[in-house]
């Protein structure tokens, strides 16, 4: 004959179900957490990479008149920027204009690991070309 007091309790197959669903709910729960963080890593980077472009940008947009070229240097935090001025050519037939148009490109490139990431801007511009009085 059983008495009540047998079956008042968890089981041990109960006991190692019960933890062993918990632990998977924790490593599920703590992939979320690291995959945020390295979407947020990632956010931050691009987000740096720009201001920095804009920053380029905005002085290169200051002046009045251009030089085609290109030109590159560091910021202190490991970011690189790379510029490029174009002249744009008016195709044929068209009036020649008293201005000058430029395609300006910035791009701003670092490493992560053992990758390269870019971001790049562009726009274009109006304004007098450089001559070279040589």
């Amino acid at each position: 004959m059983r008495s009540d007091i047998d079956t008042a309790g968890f089981t041990l197959i109960e006991s190692l179900v019960s933890v062993m669903i918990l632990a998977i709910c924790i490593v599920v729960i703590m992939q979320l957490f690291s995959g945020g963080l390295k979407s947020s890593m990632i956010s931050d980077e691009y987000t740096q990479a720009a201001f920095h472009a804009q920053e380029k940008m905005e002085e290169i947009l200051v002046l009045d008149k251009f030089s085609q070229g290109e030109w590159e240097g560091e910021f202190g935090d490991g970011y690189i920027w790379k510029s490029e001025i174009v002249l744009v050519e008016p195709e044929e037939g068209e009036a020649k204009l008293s201005f000058d148009m430029f395609d300006i490109n910035v791009d701003i490139s670092w490493r992560k690991g053992n990758r390269e990431k870019h971001f790049e801007i562009s726009t274009r511009q109006l304004g007098e070309e450089i001559k070279d009085e040589t």
